[in-house]
């Protein structure tokens, strides 16, 4: 039997996310995702006259493929993607996971290998198709969310459905704003960063990229980057466990870098390339309906009243030239009950204790997009 929040989940992907048109060719890819919902996009794409194609992925076999990943073998696979790739329009991503340490026991040079070798599928997805990615709920996601499975797909479906459109005129206020910024000064417990994004654009996420939505980001003068920031939030990465993540930088690159946990695995992340040392994406985090963490960061990254601040690749769209195999949103939390702190642009408070206090940025406020008011 279907469950009708799968169609209309599937509506909101092939619709408001990627406006699938008459003709255009949909690449859907699946980890670890119960059939029907990758039947509901099908018959979604069709609806809107697109050419669906389907590859569906298990994650014990990807981690074995990684764990003996060579070369040789991953240029050919990039090779076929890519060329793949660029027949598409429009991707759509779907990540379920039974296991979000399943990658935990692959090497880091196989893992930075593989990523390397094939990152310009992902840059040619990025910036060439109209894209959206999403996480699937699954039991391990609610006990990561802590909360009973049931509790968890209410929330996941309330979260990714979502009146979107909502979003955007204090996006575009938010948006104005920072593209008239030159200095950011992040504080809080831990945290006294500084640094420029004169001259970057800034971008608004309502749902046309990830599922959940809601942040705008830009990214730092590549250089410009001092002084310290602390995450609050824990975070998975390579399926490795991070938790209190410190990142001291003098100008721009990581000079130190320490966490609860692998402090080694941590460099060594860092160390994959030059630029994972630096920062490619600053942005702000608004959502809602998501207010604690999970350790998904498709989810953290939204956390109302948050930042990340993320090492590694730069986007196409605010580009500061940052180049690197790695991109790791890492969040840190401002409301009241994570510590607070406090946001200025040009020395002006923005937002504090993860409120924005600006009038023109009121529509960004949890009241507003709920619909209260």
């Amino acid at each position: 039997m279907n469950d009708s929040r799968f169609d209309q989940l599937a509506g909101v992907l092939t619709g408001f996310s990627t406006s699938l048109k008459k003709g255009e060719r949909v690449f859907i890819e699946a980890f670890d995702v119960p059939d029907a919902m990758v039947i509901a996009l099908i018959r979604a794409a069709r609806a809107h006259g697109a050419f669906p194609y389907v590859q569906i992925n298990r994650g014990r076999i990807t981690r074995e493929l990684l764990r003996g990943a060579e070369a040789v073998q991953y240029a050919t696979t990039a090779k076929l993607e890519l060329a793949r790739m660029k027949h598409m329009q429009a991707y759509i991503g779907l990540r379920g996971s039974d296991n979000i340490f399943e990658t935990s026991d692959v090497p880091a040079d196989r893992m930075s290998l593989a990523m390397k070798i094939m990152r310009p599928v992902q840059n040619w997805r990025v910036d060439q198709t109209k894209w959206v990615v999403l996480r699937w709920p699954t039991p391990a996601m609610a006990q990561q969310a802590q909360m009973s499975t049931e509790q968890f797909e209410d929330f996941y479906f309330r979260v990714c459905t979502l009146d979107y459109a909502r979003l955007t005129p204090g996006m575009a206020a938010l948006k104005k704003l920072m593209e008239r910024t030159d200095r950011v000064h992040l504080t809080g417990p831990g945290t006294d960063l500084q640094f420029s994004i004169k001259g970057i654009a800034a971008i608004p996420c309502g749902g046309l990229r990830n599922i959940p939505d809601g942040e705008v980001f830009t990214a730092p003068v590549r250089n410009s980057v001092e002084g310290t920031v602390s995450y609050n939030t824990p975070t998975v990465y390579q399926g490795v466990s991070f938790a209190n993540v410190k990142l001291v930088f003098r100008q721009g690159r990581i000079v130190e870098a320490t966490c609860q946990g692998d402090n080694k695995r941590l460099n060594a992340i860092f160390d994959a390339d030059p630029g994972a040392r630096y920062v490619g994406e600053f942005a702000l985090g608004f959502n809602p309906h998501i207010l604690q963490p999970m350790r998904d960061i498709l989810f953290d990254e939204k956390i109302a009243g948050s930042f990340h601040f993320t090492p590694g690749q730069a986007y196409e769209e605010a580009d500061n030239g940052n180049r690197s195999q790695v991109h790791w949103d890492l969040v840190c939390i401002q409301r009241p009950d994570y510590g607070g702190g406090e946001i200025r642009f040009d020395g002006k408070l923005v937002r504090k204790d993860g409120r924005f206090v600006l009038p023109e940025l009121q529509k960004l406020e949890p009241a507003y997009l709920l619909g209260r008011r």
